[in-house]
């Protein structure tokens, strides 16, 4: 009975043991089963064409006065997509295309657009303080812009690769030209004002060209590129700008594209 005793309790043992074993392999079959099918779902879909990020910064040439824009803060982000067509067996493709571009100008001079046209028709720029918001309390004025946000079409692009096969590992060059619509504009001022911190948006055109237009280029080894971007169109509508004035943008900056 005693051998019984001692015997029974190592058997259960090494049975436990057997299960313990067998549920673990159990385990990682399942497991690396799981992580194969999750990897099969995870694999991109082939989508025709390919998607672009531009990050850029902005240039206003011939400014107004007092239109004085910092570096960082005046910066571009476009996200557009592209169609490839390539032209017979040549090293040169049609790209035609469209997308949404974020733009952004900061002022360095606590200045902004003012909130009603003047009389000569214009958005005159003011500081901050003449606004009527503004006109009741002591202003720290953070931060200053314009922002506008558009909708663009390049109808145009043509580009040339090295290796159109396979155009992630060559060297690439492209030109086009893009039409882009105004969606959205407004001034945005980060404040601090009697103490309280504060966001004050002022949402309207401020005689921003609704419709702008212009060509670009890009230069680059495979997903990695360089732009260059140039608007033929004023930004200012007409002699809506400050004063009257008018001003192009030209905008320089890195392309990130998964072909």
């Amino acid at each position: 009975m005693s051998v019984k005793n001692v015997f029974l309790p190592v058997q259960k043992n090494k049975m436990t043991k057997k299960y313990f074993v067998t549920a673990i392999l159990v385990f990682c079959i399942f497991s690396m089963a799981y992580t194969q099918e999750k990897k099969k779902k995870a694999y991109r879909p082939d989508i025709p064409g390919f998607f672009l990020v531009d990050l850029g910064f902005n240039n206003g040439m011939s400014r107004p006065a007092f239109f004085n824009q910092g570096f960082w803060g005046s910066r571009t982000l476009n996200v557009y997509y592209h169609y490839p067509i390539q032209i017979g067996n040549s090293k040169f493709s049609y790209n035609p295309g469209g997308g949404f571009a974020f733009e952004r100008f900061k002022f360095t001079n606590n200045y902004t657009l003012s909130s009603q046209i003047g009389q000569d028709g214009s958005y005159d720029l003011v500081p901050i303080t003449q606004l009527a918001f503004f006109a009741s309390g002591s202003v720290s004025v953070q931060k200053s812009m314009l922002v506008a946000n558009y909708f663009d079409l390049m109808p145009v692009e043509f580009r040339f690769d090295t290796n159109p096969k396979n155009p992630a590992s060559g060297f690439n060059f492209s030109v086009g030209g893009r039409v882009g619509f105004l969606m959205d504009s407004h001034t945005k001022i980060k404040y601090s004002m009697n103490g309280v911190n504060g966001v004050y948006k002022d949402k309207q055109t401020h005689g921003l060209n609704q419709l702008r237009y212009g060509f670009y280029t890009r230069v680059g080894i495979g997903n990695f590129n360089l732009f260059y971007q140039y608007n033929l169109s004023p930004y200012f509508s007409g002699n809506s700008g400050p004063s009257q004035t008018g001003m192009n943008v030209m905008t320089i900056g890195i392309s990130l594209n998964g072909l």
